[in-house]
């Protein structure tokens, strides 16, 4: 049984603000990420990769990655950026 998905507002603002390609690649990305977490031969194409207690980055295109929380109930998109903008995310520790 897959978790509903769950997205912040301000990845909601950053895709909206994306050129139409990557946007659609990383809409795509959104759209299989309930099914296939938890599924590890299924989400091999989304890159999911645990970075922290209950946080996972997954790939939304191949320059953007999501950052998300695997919540009782949901999965929570807190996140879309680079790879420095990732690591400046997680250094700072605000994704949790």
């Amino acid at each position: 049984m897959s978790k509903l998905l769950s997205i912040d507002p301000a990845v909601f603002h950053r895709l909206k603000s994306l050129p139409k390609n990557e946007k659609v690649d990383c809409l795509l990305a959104l759209c299989e990420l309930p099914d296939s977490f938890g599924r590890p031969h299924v989400h091999s194409g989304l890159g999911i990769r645990k970075l922290g207690d209950k946080i996972f980055e997954c790939r939304g295109n191949v320059s953007l990655r999501f950052i998300f929380q695997d919540r009782p109930t949901d999965l929570f998109v807190c996140f879309l950026g680079n790879h420095d903008e990732v690591k400046a995310l997680l250094r700072s520790g605000k994704d949790r």
